[in-house]
């Protein structure tokens, strides 16, 4: 999952709406700017139904818990399933960036992903998400007439498309349906 300015209250909604004991990881990327994403955590956390924890170096991303991008740090998974952190540079204007996570979860995960782009003032996620749909995953939009700033969506859609373009309160009950099946 990726989002920007608006994010937390949309994390917040989200997660609050996931069924207990999701039999998959979520891995999240939110640009913050913030240096420190404990509280970040912490905050979002008494919303969600799932722990929610900031993502380590060599960590596995394991079901039912969210992982939360560490600030100052790309976040990638591995093919074996744990997380790797990169200094490199920023990626539309961001470190860290959806593109990355959502690259590097492409490969890994390949038909067993969905990426979800919500609400950000910026482009990120876009090609990210254009590398699920490619690897055969799911991808999912917030409506960018539903998000509290459209262009992160709306960039995503122009340059992805999306599966499932729906409005904030109907991402978790999708998640929900998709992680049944």
């Amino acid at each position: 999952m990726g989002c920007s300015a608006g994010g937390m209250s949309a994390l917040r909604t989200v997660l609050s709406g996931l069924r207990k004991g999701l039999p998959l990881p979520l891995v999240v990327v939110c640009h913050t700017g913030s240096d420190d994403i404990t509280t970040f955590c912490e905050l979002i956390d008494t919303s969600s139904t799932l722990p929610v924890r900031e993502a380590r170096e060599r960590q596995p991303a394991l079901p039912g818990v969210v992982h939360v991008a560490p600030a100052g740090y790309h976040l990638l998974v591995e093919r074996d399933g744990t997380f790797s952190l990169s200094v490199d540079e920023r990626v539309a204007f961001s470190r860290p960036a959806i593109d990355v996570l959502f690259e590097s979860a492409a490969s890994a995960y390949a038909t067993g992903l969905v990426g979800v782009v919500m609400t950000g003032a910026n482009n990120d996620g876009a090609s990210g998400l254009a590398a699920i749909r490619a690897h055969g995953g799911i991808a999912i939009v917030q409506d960018p007439l539903d998000a509290y700033a459209s262009a992160m969506p709306q960039a995503a859609l122009d340059l992805a498309g999306a599966d499932h373009c729906v409005p904030l309160d109907a991402i978790a009950p999708l998640l929900n349906r998709l992680c049944q099946q």
